[in-house]
């Protein structure tokens, strides 16, 4: 039996010490103190959205409009202002570019080629969205803006103009930088986007395999590889970032854009946006079927998805506290700067004159009424004739006269100088349905959340052109600001709506 007169009293110290540190979760390694990383609970990193695409409804989202860092799949990008300068005829599939020194310094993943190599710009395209080649990215970016810093200037106007609200790009590959940031909305509407303007170039974001110059090369999506309708989009990953993911299926007839940001590693990212993208087309089977599926969000709830949710005993692995990476997807290791995901931004009072967002902010589509439809999921039950990715957008293919620019550019908010209405008669919109029924069943359900913010408040449905929205009036306009101010914060979409509207 051991005495403790054999111990010396500073031995004694560190084994009571050793003791705390146990209890606490702290492990004592040779290279220093390492916390215990918790599993549950989700990262800063983590954000998610699922969209459908022939409608433009959100489905599902979390942290949806919180700022963080894109890493690769800031090609997607990249690439759509390719298809755009190949549409417009200022270069093409068959252009040779000779490697600049500087893309040839990018660090990997990469193609390999030294500067003054030359590659066709189709191949360039292929390593970009196949390997996600950062030399071949930086070698697209100065073929078609003459320079990188030219090229990301045109990245975020592109961006403001398809209205991504908290993307800036600085580079064209996605290598860490702190001041390029985007948010899962936004990646869904530049996903988006990519296949309803340019469905003829969107196979490059789902090609499996490519071969150059004798070497064979697989595409980073793994979802691809299943038998689940996947057919693209991007990748991406850095230490800063997490494993990325902007991802699209079909299946009858119907398509759904899913993106997760924040991945702890590429297999467990796959396995949550598989799952998450399996819950919305249950979602869309179910409607199809006639079943009344009220909100979109709650479902995802209902099923585990989301903070509040009946279960939370399985919860996801999402990106490490540490930043530490598990795999590596796309040969970026360490930039050797720590870099935090940044804060949402404040949440923002839109006036009733404001234009609707390409995504809706939450499971209702709040447009104004001067609004024009937007046609919902439920009314195409199979795709029309033609290219089957423009029509489940809602779009045609490139060069067939659609005007994007009226899309993108949503006309300017009314003027501060309008006359104040009288008190009493502003309402709070906190959606717009081609039902009625979801339309007033939706204004329940927020009043049900939301009684302290609305207890003075009437709930109506105001119906005009086909549209059914979800209104609260009878509120000052102080009043409607404060009730979708305090909505914003919990991302429940609203707008406030002067009188007359």
């Amino acid at each position: 039996m051991l005495r403790l007169q054999s111990i010396s009293p500073r031995r004694l110290v560190v084994a009571l010490l050793a003791l705390v540190l146990i209890a606490l979760g702290v492990t004592v390694a040779a290279g220093g103190w390492n916390r215990v990383e918790a599993q549950s609970g989700e990262s800063s990193r983590y954000a998610a959205i699922v969209v459908d695409a022939g409608s433009g409804e959100v489905l599902f989202s979390r942290h949806a409009d919180s700022r963080r860092f894109p890493a690769s799949v800031t090609k997607v990008m990249t690439l759509y202002l390719v298809f755009e300068a190949l549409e417009k005829g200022t270069v093409s599939l068959d252009d040779v570019i000779t490697v600049s020194p500087k893309a040839a310094a990018e660090p990997p993943s990469k193609l390999g080629l030294a500067a003054g190599q030359t590659i066709r710009l189709d191949d360039a395209m292929r390593a970009t969205a196949v390997r996600s080649a950062n030399d071949m990215a930086m070698v697209l970016a100065e073929h078609i803006g003459g320079s990188e810093a030219g090229f990301a200037a045109m990245m975020t106007r592109k961006a403001q103009d398809l209205g991504m609200t908290q993307t800036r790009y600085f580079n064209p590959n996605g290598l860490p930088d702190s001041r390029q940031v985007s948010s899962a909305r936004d990646i869904a509407i530049l996903a988006r986007a990519a296949m309803r303007d340019y469905p003829q170039y969107y196979s490059y974001f789902g090609q499996h395999d490519w071969a150059y110059q004798g070497r064979g090369y697989r595409n980073t999506n793994g979802l691809l590889y299943s038998d689940s309708g996947y057919d693209g989009i991007k990748t991406g990953f850095t230490n800063a970032s997490g494993y990325n993911l902007v991802a699209s299926a079909v299946r009858d007839g119907r398509r759904i854009i899913t993106v997760v940001l924040g991945g702890r590693s590429s297999a467990t990212r796959n396995t949550h946006l598989a799952q998450l993208t399996d819950t919305g087309f249950e979602l869309e089977r179910r409607r199809a079927a006639g079943e009344r599926t009220l909100v979109a969000q709650t479902f995802f709830e209902q099923r585990g998805f989301g903070v509040g949710s009946p279960d939370s005993s399985a919860p996801v692995a999402y990106a490490s506290v540490s930043g530490t990476p598990t795999e590596r997807e796309e040969g970026i290791g360490s930039s050797g700067v720590a870099y935090t995901a940044l804060p949402a931004p404040a949440p923002a009072v839109r006036a009733a004159a404001a234009p609707p967002p390409e995504l809706a902010r939450n499971v209702p589509v709040a447009t104004p009424a001067t609004a024009p439809p937007v046609r919902r999921a439920e009314a195409e039950t199979a795709p029309r004739s033609g290219n089957l990715t423009a029509s489940l957008n809602s779009g045609v293919a490139a060069g067939s006269g659609l005007n994007r620019g009226a899309i993108a550019n949503p006309p300017p908010p009314a003027r501060a100088t309008a006359p104040t209405p009288p008190a009493g008669r502003w309402s709070v919109q906190v959606g717009a349905f081609r039902d009625e029924s979801v339309a007033r069943n939706w204004v329940n359900e927020v009043n049900r959340r939301f009684r302290a913010q609305f207890a003075s408040a009437e709930r109506t449905v105001a119906s005009a052109a086909g549209w059914h929205r979800s209104r609260f009036t009878g509120l000052t306009q102080a009043g409607a600001e404060a009730a979708c101010a305090a909505l914003a914060e919990r991302r429940v979409t609203c707008m406030v709506v002067r009188p007359g509207n």
